[in-house]
């Protein structure tokens, strides 16, 4: 017995020296071990297709998906352009008018704010094109004469060094009398085409008459009608749209008003500039620089390289360059001081998400696209900010120390 007790110590007790020590391993956690390196053995297939791949799978289905929503929005909107157009102008009058009204409103009655803030913004547009048509009609006469002056100053400069094209105002005369003919022979073709665009003018006339049309209701019961709509839906969606379209109507309403403050402060600068340096049509190309910003990026260089032709073709080099000089400059204010000014926080996209939105805008949708881009991508970031609650930011990461391994450490092969 004392035997058996001593070889049963001998067998499990204290490890001989030189030898590890043994554990008693059941036969449960023999199979789990088993499992882990091979789960076949407790009956559980290993995945045929990779943790990576499964992911990576599942995003490209939910962007593809994202992305015939976005094709099917395009092709659905494409379908009734002059509508989906006509309610852009809208909300962008109605942005732009609502405060006068909300000022009116404090002593007449809504509809009769609405009433007279429309009839005042008729009067100024009208009043405007009126003044523009009337200083081109009484400048034609001395403009068509310094023209002339103006063309041959460009001819004299480009014969001379270091161009030496040998031009003459009489090749000139003779491409215009080509020009004259061309169009006496395709007078048919023109015609043809011009009536062919008769329904494009009535379309023009149709829209913004809709447009006038919805800003009156906007401005009068805008948000009745916006309530009514929340009351259409589900209760538990009512607070996450009225929080969407908050964000959405801040942000489409500062930057359609912020930018016709800009591009009426730009016009009267570029119309002072160009007064100052005696350009004629001051007016009318104040009017294109008014109408350029409202086309981020190309708009304002645009109408600064028509203002820089005229001032060429009637007062010379110089004041074609004295013209870009200011027109840039006027840009420079724009970019620095006015946009954080007058939009503040309201649309701030970065420069490089603006060019790439006009460049698909005008892709997509050419010049109306570049115009209705920069505002789309605005709302749409907006009322994503809104909704989604992102996760804490990263710090950034500081360059760790070099750290050498310890003198035993064997190289990795």
């Amino acid at each position: 017995m004392t035997n058996g007790a001593v070889g049963d110590q001998g067998t499990t007790g204290a490890p001989s020296p030189g030898s590890k020590p043994s554990v008693a391993v059941s036969p449960a956690a023999r199979k789990v071990a088993g499992g882990r390196r091979n789960p076949s053995v407790v009956g559980v297939a290993p995945e045929p297709v990779p943790l990576w791949l499964r992911t990576t799978a599942g995003w490209i289905w939910r962007l593809l998906l994202l992305i015939v929503a976005v094709a099917l929005v395009f092709w659905a909107t494409s379908q009734v352009r002059l509508l989906f157009i006509a309610l852009f102008i809208a909300c962008v009058f109605t942005s732009v008018l609502r405060p006068v009204v909300k000022t009116l409103e404090r002593v007449v009655w809504r509809w009769l704010a609405v009433l007279l803030t429309l009839l005042a913004a008729i009067a100024v547009v009208g009043g405007l094109l009126t003044y523009v048509v009337a200083s081109v009609a009484g400048q034609w006469n001395d403009l068509a004469k310094q023209f002339n002056a103006g063309l041959q100053q460009i001819l004299d400069f480009l014969n001379g060094s270091p161009f030496n094209l040998h031009l003459k105002l009489s090749d000139l005369n003779e491409w215009v009398e080509k020009g004259r003919d061309w169009l006496t022979q395709h007078s048919g073709d023109i015609a043809s085409t011009a009536f062919s665009q008769a329904g494009s003018v009535a379309e023009v006339f149709t829209c913004l008459a809709l447009a006038i049309f919805c800003t009156i209701f906007f401005l009068a019961r805008g948000t009745e009608m916006w309530t009514w709509f929340l009351n259409q839906m589900p209760a538990g969606s009512r607070e996450p749209l009225m929080a969407a379209g908050g964000a959405g109507w801040y942000t489409f309403s500062g930057y359609a008003r912020g930018t016709v403050i800009i591009a009426l402060t730009d016009a009267i600068l570029a119309g002072i500039w160009l007064t100052i340096l005696r350009v004629p049509l001051a007016a009318p190309l104040a009017v294109l620089v008014f109408i350029g910003a409202f086309i981020p990026l190309i708009g304002a260089p645009l109408a600064m390289v028509v203002a820089m032709i005229v001032a060429l073709a009637t007062h010379g080099v110089w004041s074609a360059v004295l013209v870009g000089v200011g027109i840039a400059l006027i840009g420079q204010l724009e970019g620095h001081v006015l946009q954080p000014l007058v939009m503040g926080r309201q649309v701030s996209l970065h420069p490089v998400v603006v060019a790439c939105s006009v460049t698909a805008g005008t892709l997509i949708g050419g010049l109306l696209g570049a115009i209705i881009a920069v505002p789309l991508v605005a709302v749409t970031w907006s009322v994503y900010s809104r909704l989604h609650t992102p996760d804490p930011p990263m710090e950034p990461d500081e360059p760790e120390e070099a750290v050498e391994p310890p003198p035993d450490a064997e190289p990795v092969r």
